[in-house]
Formats: structure tokens, C-alpha cells, sequence
């Protein structure tokens, strides 16, 4: 499918911090729309906006923090922030508008998803259950003490400290799995975990999980199961797909390998990873495009994972 692609730019304002951002469009149009989100990479993600367009879904993403006017690390982020792009997709003709986030963006997208009832779709590749404190500096330009990742109306969100008694094991240099970190910090704190618990949308949501049983940077596997059973517990529907050997990025059908890092081992190999991103990604068009779309688009009826 053709597309048109452009930079975007919001001034802010009602609580939201200016972003700047990329849009793909599809030249044939269609009222579906989805904002991505990267996780704590900061990046645009042009390319997954791409990919989404040539599948008939207008994509924007923005960079929601490090820029001018943000802070500078993942500290007290405004999730409206995010509504504002969501509004803005609205604004620019979407009927129906979903979020994609990754990692720290998915966090972001259930946060918004709980509080705002402008969102049709959720799809939280490598989520969390549990709110977490900043990652990187604040407006202050210090990371410590520690303070929650968000806000909303003003107000920080309850979290969970990360405990500072955890040191990495592995040879010096080399890059580090810090998914015991986070199961540590679980424990340490185990008091405030109920209060900083991820919310999992309403009625009017779709949701699609997804998380590899190898993820090396925090439990997303189990996670997405908490997220899972508490969509349940509330009568609703969730459709959950999981790899027990994929890690903490999933790439999507058309994507490569995601980079190496020198910091960071985010577990699975390319193999699992592409593979649980080609089982996900039947899902995570059918809500995306809304229900019964997708199929209709030739991708075929969603078979892989377990929906529920």
C-alpha cells in the first residue's frame, strides 16, 4: 500500500509537554489510527510507523521525553502527553485510535489507557504490571531520590522503588540482564506493589499482550500474565501471546534484527524474537484496525497465541 509520511509537532499544553514526532499515512485512507511508542530508547519509531501504514493504520510516533521542554530522563513524564498525541490523531480525522507501546512505552499506554477513555486499542509488547520509578533524571536533572515515572493531572503515580542493594553479576564490561533487579526490587518493596499496579483498560478497550519467556530486562512474561488475569477477573476479554524462548524486543513481520547493545542482554535470539512478533502480529492488527478488519484485509482469521 502507498503511504505519505511527515514530521509533526504539538506545543503542548492542558498539563502536556511539546512533542515532535513522524506520521506514516496510508494514501488510500481509513479511519483506524495508533500512536507508538518506544520504550526507554527515546526513539521515533519511523520504521514500525511505516510498516503499520502499509497495513492501512495511520501511525504517529513521538519522542516523549529527552527533548526540548521534557525531561530529561523517564521522570514524572505527563501522560498527557500522550493523550495530546491521541487527541491530535482525533483531531486529524481517526475514528478509531489505538496505542503500541514496548517495554517502558507500554507502561505508558495501559497508564493512559485506564485513565482516558479515548483509547479503542491497547497492544503492550514487553509490559509491565507494576508502575516503576524513573529512569534517568527529572526536570531537576538529578535521578535520586527516586520518583515516579508519571503524572497525571499534576499528581505522581504510586510506584516501586528499584532496590539499590542489587548489584549485576557477569564479567566487568560486558552488557548486563537486569531482570533480577526487578525481581529484587519486587520483593524489597513488595508493600507498594498493590498501589502501583498497571491498570488493564475498560470495556471499550481491546487489549493484546505480548512478552517472551527469555525477556533478560524485567519479568515480562509474568507480568503479562498479572495483566491478564486482572482483565479477566473484570469480565473482559484479553488476548495474551506469549514464546517461552523469545526476549525482550519482538520484531514485527518486516522488521530486522533489533541492534546489539554494549549495556544491556535483552535475552531470546533473533529467531524467537521474529517469530513471537509473527504470531502477535494477526492479533495486533485485528485491534488495531477494529474487529473483523484485519481478516477482511486478507491477513486471515488470528489463530496464534491464547486469546481469551
Amino acid at each position: 500500500m502507498e503511504i505519505a509520511e511527515r514530521a509533526v509537532q504539538a506545543p503542548g499544553g492542558d498539563g502536556a509537554d511539546p512533542w515532535t514526532g513522524f506520521l506514516a499515512t496510508p494514501v488510500d485512507g481509513g479511519g483506524a489510527a495508533v500512536l507508538v511508542l518506544a520504550g526507554s530508547s527515546a526513539r521515533i519509531e519511523d520504521a514500525r510507523c511505516r510498516l503499520l501504514a502499509r497495513e492501512g493504520v495511520t501511525a504517529l510516533s513521538i519522542q516523549w521525553f529527552g527533548g526540548p521542554e521534557q525531561p530529561p530522563g523517564i521522570c514524572e513524564v505527563p501522560l498527557e502527553t500522550f493523550v495530546s498525541a491521541i487527541e491530535w490523531l482525533r483531531t486529524n480525522g481517526a475514528r478509531r485510535v489505538g496505542v503500541l507501546g514496548t517495554s517502558k512505552g507500554a507502561e505508558a499506554a495501559l497508564h493512559v489507557a485506564g485513565l482516558h477513555d479515548g483509547v479503542d486499542a491497547v497492544v503492550a509488547l514487553s509490559p509491565t504490571s507494576t508502575t516503576w520509578a524513573n529512569v534517568g533524571p527529572g526536570r531537576d536533572g538529578t535521578a535520586r531520590p527516586h520518583r515516579s515515572s508519571w503524572t497525571w493531572r499534576g499528581r505522581p503515580l504510586p510506584f516501586v522503588a528499584y532496590d539499590g542493594a542489587w548489584t549485576a553479576a557477569g564479567p566487568e564490561g560486558a552488557p548486563v540482564p537486569i531482570l533480577g533487579w526487578y525481581e529484587q526490587s519486587l520483593r524489597t518493596f513488595a508493600d507498594r506493589v498493590p498501589a502501583a499496579s498497571v491498570p488493564v483498560g475498560g470495556r471499550g478497550t481491546d487489549l493484546v499482550l505480548v512478552a517472551g519467556g527469555d525477556d533478560l530486562m524485567w519479568p515480562s512474561l509474568r507480568f503479562a500474565g498479572e495483566l491478564a488475569a486482572r482483565r479477566r477477573a473484570a469480565g473482559l476479554p484479553v488476548r495474551l501471546i506469549t514464546r517461552a524462548d523469545a526476549g525482550h524486543r519482538p520484531r514485527l513481520p518486516g522488521e530486522g534484527p533489533a541492534a546489539p547493545s554494549g549495556l544491556f542482554r535483552y535475552g531470546g535470539s533473533p529467531a524467537a524474537d521474529a517469530a513471537l512478533g509473527a504470531d502477535a502480529w494477526p492479533h495486533l492488527l485485528d485491534a488495531l484496525l477494529g474487529a473483523g478488519a484485519a481478516r477482511t484485509r486478507g491477513h486471515g482469521s488470528p489463530a496464534a497465541g491464547t486469546p481469551a
